[in-house]
C-alpha cells in the first residue's frame, strides 16, 4: 500500500493524542483532569440551539449553496458591522466546517510548492503542517515569554525571503492568549504592506479578550487593502459551539470564489442546520457571551496566583483565549529534560493531562487550558505543582 509523501512529515495532533490517553485511563479508573483541549465548558446559548432545532422542525435538511447560505454570509458581514462599525459584504465570505477548515482551504488555494509562510512561535500547533500540506515551507520567528510571545517587525525581517509569501498572525493567541494591541497590529501590517507580503489574521477567540485589553481586528486594514490581507473566524470559541463545525473566510472575492470552487470538489456545503444555528449565533444579542468571559478571566487570575508562586516557572499574563503557556525548563536536567517527558510526569503522576510545548515550537513550556470549573482547575494546578516542585529539586 502507497502513502503519499506529503503525508510522511505530518505528525498527529498532540493536542488531541494526550486528550486520547487521558481518556483511556479514565476508562481504566484513574481519575484524570484534563486541561489538554481548547474547548469551552459551557453549553451552546439556548438561542442556538433553538434555532437548530427549528431548523429540523422546517426540515431544513437538504443541501446548501457550497459557501453557505445567503442568511449566513450576510450574518458574518453583519457581525462585523455590528462589532468593529466595519463594512464588509457577503461575497467576502465563505462558510466551513470549523476554523481549520478555513485555513486549509486559505492555504490551499494561496501557497504554491516552496513559498515560505512565516509563522510567529509559539504557534497554533496545525499551522506548520497545513503549510506543508500544501507544500509551503514553516519559517519559525520565535517569541520568547520575556517579549511576552509577540513578534515584532524586525524580527519578521530576520526570517524573510525572496520566497515569503504569507505571514499567519493569531490574536489572541492559542496558545499563550497573548493579544495584539492595535499599534502592534498596525506596525506588523505595515511591514507587510511594504514587503507585498499576504497576512492571514486568524481572529476565533475575538470575544475571548480580557479588560482593560482590547480586541484590535485586521478587518479595517482588510476594507482598505482586501487583496493584501484575509481574516479567519469562526463560533467554536467565544460561542461555544466546538462540536457545530461552523468557521469563516473574509477574503477578497476572487479567492472566495476559486475557495468555493475547491471546497465544492471536498466537503461541499457545511451542515445545514449548524448553518442555521450560526446565522443566530451572529444575529442574536452577545451580551449572552459575558457570563462566558467573566469566568474564564477569573480563572486566568486564580491559575497565575499559583503560577507566580513557582519558582521553576516564568508565565506571562495573558490578555485573551483560555491558555496559559507556562515556561518550566527550571524543571528540566533532572530526570526530566524536555515538554513531552514532563507532561507524561505529570499524566502519570498528577493525573492532569496538559500538551508539550514541543507541540507549539517551544519545547521549554507546557499549556494549560483553563476552561474547566474553578475548583477542578485549583485542584489540577496544585496536583501538578506538587510533581513539578519535585523534579526542580532534583536538578
Amino acid at each position: 500500500m502507497q502513502i503519499s509523501e506529503r503525508l510522511r512529515t505530518i505528525k498527529p495532533s498532540l493536542t488531541l493524542s494526550v486528550n486520547t490517553r487521558a481518556m483511556e485511563l479514565r476508562e481504566q479508573g484513574v481519575q484524570v483532569t484534563s486541561l489538554a483541549v481548547g474547548e469551552p465548558d459551557f453549553p451552546t446559548p439556548k438561542h442556538i440551539c433553538d434555532a437548530a432545532k427549528a431548523a429540523i422542525d422546517a426540515n431544513f435538511c437538504r443541501y446548501t449553496p457550497v459557501p453557505g447560505i445567503a442568511e449566513l454570509r450576510q450574518a458574518v458581514a453583519g457581525y462585523f458591522k455590528k462589532v468593529y462599525d466595519a463594512d464588509i459584504k457577503a461575497e467576502n465570505t465563505i462558510i466551513s466546517a470549523g476554523g481549520k477548515h478555513a485555513l486549509y482551504n486559505f492555504i490551499q488555494a494561496t501557497i504554491n510548492p516552496g513559498d515560505e509562510v512565516l509563522i510567529p512561535a509559539p504557534y497554533w500547533l496545525s499551522y506548520p503542517d497545513i503549510v506543508c500540506l500544501a507544500g509551503g515551507v514553516p519559517v519559525v520567528v520565535q517569541a520568547s515569554a520575556a517579549q511576552g510571545f509577540k513578534v515584532t517587525p524586525a524580527m519578521l525581517d530576520a526570517k524573510t525571503s525572496e520566497r515569503t509569501r504569507l505571514l499567519i498572525l493569531n490574536s489572541p493567541s492559542n496558545p499563550t492568549g497573548a493579544v495584539y494591541t492595535a499599534g502592534e497590529l498596525d506596525a506588523l501590517l505595515a511591514w507587510a504592506h511594504e514587503r507585498g507580503i499576504f497576512v492571514l489574521c486568524d481572529e476565533i477567540y475575538d470575544q475571548l479578550v480580557f479588560a482593560p485589553a482590547k480586541m484590535a481586528s485586521a478587518i479595517h486594514h482588510f476594507v482598505r487593502r482586501p487583496d493584501e490581507i484575509a481574516i479567519l473566524g469562526g463560533l467554536s470559541k467565544s460561542f461555544a459551539m466546538t462540536g457545530w463545525r461552523v468557521g469563516y473566510l473574509v477574503a477578497h472575492p476572487e479567492l472566495i470564489r476559486k475557495i468555493s470552487g475547491m471546497q465544492g470538489h471536498s466537503t461541499s456545503n457545511i451542515c445545514s442546520i449548524a448553518q442555521k444555528a450560526a446565522v443566530a449565533a451572529l444575529n442574536g444579542p452577545l451580551d449572552c457571551l459575558k457570563p462566558m468571559l467573566e469566568a474564564f478571566q477569573r480563572r486566568r487570575d486564580l491559575a497565575m496566583r499559583v503560577i507566580r508562586d513557582w519558582p521553576w516557572a516564568v508565565c506571562p499574563q495573558p490578555d485573551g483565549a483560555f491558555y496559559l503557556f507556562v515556561d518550566v525548563s527550571g524543571c528540566y536536567g533532572g530526570s526530566v529534560k524536555n515538554s513531552t517527558e514532563l507532561c507524561t510526569r505529570l499524566l502519570d503522576e498528577a493525573h492532569v493531562a496538559l500538551v508539550p510545548g514541543a507541540a507549539f515550537g517551544d519545547d521549554n513550556c507546557i499549556r494549560f487550558s483553563y476552561a474547566v470549573a474553578d475548583e477542578v482547575l485549583a485542584q489540577a494546578l496544585e496536583a501538578s505543582g506538587k510533581v513539578m516542585a519535585k523534579l526542580a529539586a532534583e536538578k
